[in-house]
């Protein structure tokens, strides 16, 4: 079965070389079209998933992250629009000159083949990493949960409906229409037609890929997230950009697990975070000093892991610091490299945080609810990627191309 669908896959990827930006474009706004049509057999299916979800004890940031309404459908559409409206990186040319000898040289950016894409209970991912695939010029097998099989059977028929009317083959946008978690070790081991893979879900997810893998594979998306407030901070303004970044929408990769503060501040701002977000149902667990100074029924003790815990949900990990150094190793040594980020009104203070923090995306006096694909200007996005290899951070159609040099001689020969 995989192997059918990865030559199928492969054979589609060449086709697209073909195709003009107009065509890809036309596409994919038929695609959104197609989603809007669909509307009402989508959210049907979505419901039977999201209605089995409960019954079988799915989490309810999972439950969140399933569930699609019409609001989230026309946003999904929407993304896609917006993937049509952006610059088409395949052909792109840089680095280009003439050498010494007379050669031509420069680089051109091309796709990278045929993506297998892995991802548990997020039926939007079939539509963006359909969207950005055809649009970067490359095929897609795509692998969802068991939890979202009836919501992506009716996605994946509304897209390939419109790639039909687009006469743009349906082998483009492939899916895996099983729940037997068996394949998913066949696609990992599809390399003579797979380039890349892609999974989205949780750390055991992710630690599978990496170990079964016979083709490469692009992780991250796992965010234990920080904010620090140093001493120099707008108190009134983290107020607000922690309660965005925790409450916004809690069950996200991009969403705040740990607020440190600095212990000058601590005293004052402790007591108002919490009392700021506990009416929004925020549960807390501090660190013993941190607790110390609260006195409020939301807050309780941090266990030894909780630093080290993804939350998903409306739990904020509360810690005292003694000043930038102490907030970046503790960020060093709980961070999963996604999205981290500064509260200060000092430059230097800044400068140091941004230079000294690798993650994939590193704030000054904003909410890192911003590390997504549409809200950074990409439309949409494939995954967010936390290695350093190829891709950081948001993935999106830049991030699925790869490059080849093109040389151009006037019958040129090596001495």
């Amino acid at each position: 079965m995989l192997n059918e669908i990865g030559k199928k896959a492969k054979h589609a990827a060449r086709t697209l070389a073909r195709l003009t930006t107009a065509q890809k474009n036309a596409a994919i706004h038929l695609m959104a079209d197609a989603l809007i049509a669909d509307q009402n057999a989508i959210l049907t299916a979505n419901a039977q998933d999201v209605e089995a979800g409960k019954a079988n004890g799915l989490s309810a940031s999972m439950v969140d992250r399933l569930m699609l309404n019409e609001s989230r459908l026309a946003g999904i559409a929407d993304n896609l629009r917006q993937v049509a409206n952006l610059p088409d990186p395949v052909g792109e040319i840089f680095e280009e000159g003439t050498l010494p000898n007379g050669l031509h040289v420069r680089k051109q950016r091309v796709p990278l083949g045929v993506l297998g894409v892995i991802y548990e209970a997020r039926p939007n991912v079939t539509v963006d990493v359909a969207g950005l695939a055809l649009k970067s010029g490359n095929a897609v097998i795509l692998r969802g949960g068991s939890e979202t099989l009836h919501s992506n059977r009716a996605l994946i028929a509304a897209l390939q409906r419109a790639l039909t009317q687009s006469e743009i083959p349906n082998d483009v946008i492939q899916f895996i229409d099983s729940p037997d978690r068996a394949l998913v070790l066949d696609l990992l081991h599809l390399k003579n037609y797979v380039d890349m893979i892609i999974p989205r879900g949780g750390a055991g997810l992710h630690e599978f890929c990496r170990e079964n893998s016979h083709v490469p594979v692009i992780t991250g998306g796992i965010g234990i997230c920080h904010l620090f407030v140093d001493e120099t901070a707008d108190l009134d303004a983290a107020l607000k950009i922690i309660h965005n970044a925790k409450t916004q929408r809690p069950s996200v990769c991009n969403a705040l697990d740990t607020a440190l503060v600095h212990r000058a501040v601590a005293q004052e701002f402790l007591p108002r975070l919490v009392n700021h977000l506990a009416p929004a149902g925020v549960t807390f667990r501090a660190e013993s000093v941190a607790a110390s100074m609260l006195s409020h029924e939301s807050v309780l003790p941090a266990g030894e892991k909780d630093f080290d815990t993804e939350w998903l949900s409306l739990v904020l990990g509360l810690k005292v610091v003694d000043g930038l150094d102490d907030a970046m190793e503790h960020i060093f040594a709980h961070s999963t490299a996604h999205s981290d980020g500064i509260l200060t009104r000092t430059d230097e203070h800044a400068q140091r945080f941004v230079a000294e923090v690798d993650s994939a995306a590193v704030y000054v006096n904003a909410s890192t609810r911003f590390t997504d694909g549409t809200e950074l200007g990409l439309g949409a996005e494939v995954a967010i990627s936390t290695q350093r290899l190829h891709a950081r951070g948001p993935m999106a159609l830049r991030e699925l191309t790869t490059y080849k040099w093109i040389i151009i001689g006037q019958n040129h020969v090596r001495k």
